[in-house]
């Protein structure tokens, strides 16, 4: 009887510890360097190490999914993932449909042009009567658009390739966050360079459905991001990954 009941018990706590351990499905697009890029068929980047880092402080499981950074928020509001980790920016048109985590990356809009034309482009005053390109499904169009001059810039949406079609003049420039601009940058061979200062700020954080289920993921995972920070690993994967800490506002 003690034997059947101790069983019984053990069987319990097992079955109590595995409802616990949830999986968090994780939705990038696996092609944006230094986020979250592939690399020796192995998925990596400073996304991947934030939300294992998380799943680590959580106890969850982590099943990343890759597809489209255009089907990434479609893929989230019908529940087929669980949170987006491809540095998605805060704006109020996404706040009114999802909740979002604090934010664990602060930044600022980029413009880059090709070498040699840092002295044309100065800032988004002087995009007036220029082609500029921008990441399909990214903020970037948005701002742009909100712009004094916007009615003068000729935007262009690209899936990809927006750096090389700057570097060939085919686009007189693109713009980007100043991180991956400068990371971006740095890894190319494209003559590209940064051109003025950044503009209006940009806060990165993980969004989630605005319901009950998703709403209690968020606050899970908001605790653990709190943590992170305090105990230094965010600052120490940014390091890695950037070689600053851009986890912290200026």
């Amino acid at each position: 009887m003690l034997k059947s009941t101790a069983l019984a018990a053990l069987t319990l706590a097992a079955t109590i510890g595995t409802a616990q351990a949830d999986t968090l499905n994780v939705g990038m697009s696996g092609g944006y360097f230094p986020f979250t890029f592939v690399k020796l068929d192995e998925l990596q980047g400073f996304e991947v190490d934030f939300i294992n880092a998380i799943a680590a402080e959580t106890g969850d499981d982590v099943n990343f999914v890759t597809m489209s950074f255009s089907g990434l928020i479609g893929a989230l509001d019908s529940g087929r993932i669980d949170t987006i980790a491809n540095q998605i920016t805060i704006t109020p048109e996404r706040e009114a449909k999802f909740a979002f985590s604090q934010p664990y990356v602060f930044d600022g809009a980029q413009v880059v042009v090709k070498k040699g034309n840092e002295d044309t482009i100065t800032g988004p005053a002087d995009l007036s009567g220029k082609t500029v390109a921008v990441n399909l499904g990214s903020n970037f169009e948005e701002l742009l658009n909100g712009l004094p001059n916007a009615e003068e810039i000729d935007i262009r949406t690209y899936e990809s390739n927006i750096a090389q079609d700057t570097a060939l003049g085919r686009v007189d420039a693109f713009v980007m966050d100043r991180v991956s601009s400068a990371q971006l940058i740095a890894e190319s061979p494209l003559p590209l360079a940064l051109a003025g200062k950044p503009f209006s700020e940009i806060r990165n954080a993980l969004p989630f459905r605005n319901d009950e289920e998703g709403l209690a993921l968020r606050d899970r995972v908001d605790a653990a991001i709190t943590t992170l920070k305090e105990n230094g690993t965010l600052a120490e994967i940014s390091d890695k990954w950037f070689g600053s800490d851009i986890t912290v506002a200026e």
